[in-house]
């Protein structure tokens, strides 16, 4: 189901608690809500249609990646600054970004799986990362 977009910062604010199987249900409506945007948007994560399950979809190439309780736990020492802009917000922000980070998830079947990540695909991670801590750029 598609869902609405959420732009109240003090629901964004706050911090995502860890997603169950149970929260199967909103994978999907993420990731039907993400296709819907894809016009305007490569990444989204679960509060920012109104869940505060730590759980986001970024684009990877013409698919998207589930991840669920994600972590990032090992970055490059390089980083960049860039802008982003987000559906929640309106505008753009300077931000920055790690070049290259590694990530332990579970996928959509909830299997783990630990994985590195590098360019734009990071970047989103990244930003999404971010929203799931409650962290708005």
């Amino acid at each position: 189901m598609i869902r609405e977009i959420v732009k109240d910062t003090f629901f964004l604010s706050q911090k995502s608690e860890p997603a169950t199987r149970q929260d199967q249900p909103v994978i999907q409506d993420l990731l039907d809500t993400v296709r819907a945007n894809a016009d305007r948007c490569v990444g989204m994560a679960a509060n920012m249609i109104g869940e505060r399950k730590t759980i986001l979809v970024a684009q990877a190439g013409k698919d998207y990646l589930v991840m669920v309780n994600p972590k990032i736990v090992d970055h490059s020492r390089q980083c960049y600054e860039t802008e982003e802009g987000c559906l929640s917000l309106d505008g753009v922000r300077k931000t920055k970004r790690y070049k290259k980070i590694k990530v332990r998830y579970l996928d959509r079947n909830f299997k783990i799986k630990i994985k590195t990540y590098e360019g734009f695909t990071a970047q989103i991670i990244q930003h999404e990362v971010d929203h799931l801590s409650g962290i708005i750029i």
